[in-house]
């Protein structure tokens, strides 16, 4: 984080993309559990890997003063606590494009504290740690985009593009499909596809993504809505990645969607 311009990060909660208001993110964290039974000074020889503390450091920013939008953020406003849908992509000296990395997670909002300006309000929205309402499964955070947050419309018709290389070859481990969408006038569904081959749209025809790494119908003309699907742990997924939409009802769509794979066994 601290080589990462911040203009070159964008920031969403619970499918509200806060990009433009957020001030700063804190420390994005993963880290494993050492062998218990060392001393403080012993050497460190093994890691547990099905012990990884994951943590996200507050998130400052400033919000107008707009009753909707600060209830959306905070969910409950004078509550301010709660599970949250956190994901921060890092552009690599520019704009988040596809490719570029991203942390995602469901994180335990602890507080949620509010200054009142002159048309807008200073908010401080720190995070106690990984929620215990995210899959157990996976330890990873850390995964690629697919796709920045772009308006599409069902005139462009389905993705037919080629898919992110995140690997160089396949993998048995399963992973985490992410979506935030912020906003829509209908229903539609957001999916993941893989493919092997030459990375050219015949080769997605036969993803084995496609009907597990999906949102479901999303009525999306209440939104924002967001997700993470953790898929089976054993999961085969091919080399390259990419979105894929299916349109219902709506003509148009505002969203960013991830991908973790999983590397850990």
């Amino acid at each position: 984080m601290a080589r990462t311009h911040n203009k070159h990060i964008r920031v969403f909660v619970d499918g509200v993309d806060i990009s433009g208001y957020a001030r700063s993110v804190g420390a994005l964290n993963w880290a494993f559990d050492a062998e218990p039974d060392a001393a403080i000074t012993d050497a460190v020889k093994n890691i547990l890997i099905g012990k990884c503390d994951i943590q996200a450091g507050p998130i400052s920013a400033f919000l107008d003063n707009d009753t909707a939008g600060l209830y959306v953020l905070a969910g409950k406003a004078a509550a301010g606590k709660g599970t949250r849908n956190l994901m921060v992509s890092i552009g690599t000296n520019a704009a988040p494009a596809k490719g570029d990395n991203v942390f995602a997670w469901k994180m335990e909002q602890t507080d949620y504290s509010v200054e009142q300006g002159s048309g807008f309000v200073a908010v401080n929205i720190p995070f106690g740690g990984s929620s215990s309402q995210g899959t157990l499964v996976y330890k990873k955070p850390w995964g690629h985009l697919l796709l920045p947050k772009t308006d599409l419309t069902s005139a462009g018709g389905v993705n037919t593009g080629t898919g992110i290389d995140d690997i160089a070859g396949t993998s048995a481990l399963g992973g985490i499909f992410v979506y935030h969408l912020t906003a829509s006038n209908g229903d539609l569904t957001l999916k993941a596809e893989d493919a092997d081959g030459t990375n050219i749209d015949a080769d997605f025809a036969a993803s084995t993504l496609d009907t597990v790494a999906t949102s479901g119908l999303i009525d999306a003309s209440v939104s924002p809505k967001h997700g993470m699907v953790a898929l089976s742990s054993t999961l085969a997924i091919k080399r390259y990645i990419r979105y894929q939409v299916a349109w219902g009802t709506a003509t148009t769509a505002t969203f960013t969607v991830a991908f973790i794979r999983n590397n850990l066994p």
